[in-house]
């Protein structure tokens, strides 16, 4: 009779399932319904903020104005610092540049063979400049007017295209890297970055006296919306196709 602590060689041996795509699966319920709740949050945010910029409120309105009023009269006395922030918000943080970074993810998804995730993500950042666009149009609100501007901007003001993209392109990069499960070094500099460059283009645009702090807000809401919205539907088509 064996005993009771032996091991049986012939036995299966069992060992638990550390997968990527495992891990991915477990904490895909959890994400999905955290997502969903961002998008809800974000979205009413959203609504009540367009509704005090559609009916003018006075507390927000004298808010937008002295923020911009001060950033103004910083950037006509700075010439230096307003260029570095032209420069940031023209090359480094502009919506072509975050585009670029997100189709360049879309074709290396692509060719890895995850195509559903790749038209996933294209689809987000679609949907992104679409919304984006089709609320300027909406609002139709005026930009910030100077006697002396430092520089200028195209299209109705509300909500910040900048800021928008920026946590759109942002947004879905960090997930794609979540999904890579990433180291916690690399990952922590990569939240790192993200901040500063949704946060950096923020002050870029209101420095440069072209938009309203609520439009770079409602930018940054309406962004957060879009990757929840993303984040959430793609887990519950990914896991009914079993991805």
């Amino acid at each position: 009779m064996s005993s009771p602590h032996s091991t049986d060689p012939a036995a299966p041996h069992r060992t638990k399932d550390t997968s990527p795509r495992t891990a991915r699966s477990r904490r895909a319920p959890r994400t999905s319904a955290l997502c969903v709740r961002t998008c809800a949050v974000t979205a009413a945010l959203s609504a009540l903020l367009l509704a005090a910029v559609a009916v003018t409120w006075s507390p927000l309105i004298s808010f937008d104005r002295a923020v911009v009023d001060a950033l103004h009269t910083s950037a006509v006395q700075e010439p230096t610092f307003t260029h570095v922030n032209r420069v940031l918000t023209d090359w480094v943080w502009d919506p072509w540049t975050m585009r670029l970074l997100s189709a360049a993810a879309v074709v290396w998804l692509w060719l890895r063979g995850e195509r559903l995730l790749a038209m996933w993500v294209a689809l987000a950042s679609v949907l992104g400049t679409g919304l984006q666009q089709g609320m300027k149009a909406l609002v139709g609100r005026e930009r910030p007017l100077w006697p002396d501007p430092v520089d200028s901007a195209h299209y109705a003001a509300f909500p910040s295209g900048h800021a928008m993209t920026a946590v759109v392109t942002c947004g879905l990069l960090l997930w794609l890297c979540r999904r890579r499960g990433m180291a916690a070094g690399a990952w922590m500099w990569c939240v790192a970055v993200a901040a500063v460059s949704v946060l950096g283009v923020g002050f870029t645009r209101l420095y440069l006296g072209v938009h309203w702090p609520s439009d770079v807000v409602g930018g940054w809401l309406l962004g957060a919306c879009v990757v929840a919205l993303a984040v959430a539907s793609y887990g519950r088509v990914a896991l009914s196709r079993g991805h």
